[in-house]
């Protein structure tokens, strides 16, 4: 009943707020932020060995070792997002990784994404950029102030009830 009570006084409201009104930083801020954290993130993790890139390679991946995951990215351009295949893998990444606790974050300007992690296989064949996975150095547990504001990011998202946050990686 006590629930209910505060329910109706509007003491809840909080939960139907967006985002932007319960963060103190302006919100195109915070996401510049967040943008700019996630390429940091993604730059160390490269030379370390850190990162999967791929659908196929990702499924691979998260099904050997779920636990050394800290990280799903899923990309996207506009003429992708009508693909159905693609779509249906998402969403078995995203269920996966829901399942097993890992911050899932979608990316819109896959260029740019392809510019940060070289983009191309050593056979000069481009590389599939619609998943990519931020695992765990072999030794050790990553200790990173940039992927701990992105995490912070996708655990602040959740409360809000939006599971698969969206950032857009600036040129």
């Amino acid at each position: 009943h006590l629930w209910i009570s505060c329910l109706q006084r509007g003491y809840f409201l909080m939960c139907n707020m967006t985002f932007e009104e319960t963060s103190g930083e302006n919100s195109t801020e915070r996401m510049d932020s967040v943008a700019k954290a996630l390429e940091e993130v993604l730059s160390s993790a490269l030379p370390q060995g850190c990162i999967t890139v791929g659908v196929y390679e990702a499924a691979k991946s998260l099904n050997v070792d779920p636990d050394n995951v800290v990280l799903c990215l899923l990309a996207t351009d506009e003429e992708q997002v009508e693909d159905v295949a693609l779509q249906i893998h998402f969403t078995l990444i995203q269920a996966f990784c829901c399942e097993n606790d890992i911050n899932i974050l979608r990316v819109s300007n896959m260029r740019r994404l392809a510019e940060i992690l070289g983009g191309v296989k050593s056979g000069g064949e481009p590389m599939d950029m619609h998943c990519v996975l931020v695992t765990n150095p072999q030794l050790t547990t990553w200790k990173d102030p940039a992927l701990s504001k992105v995490n912070l990011f996708c655990r602040d998202s959740r409360i809000l009830d939006q599971w698969v946050p969206i950032i857009n990686l600036p040129d």
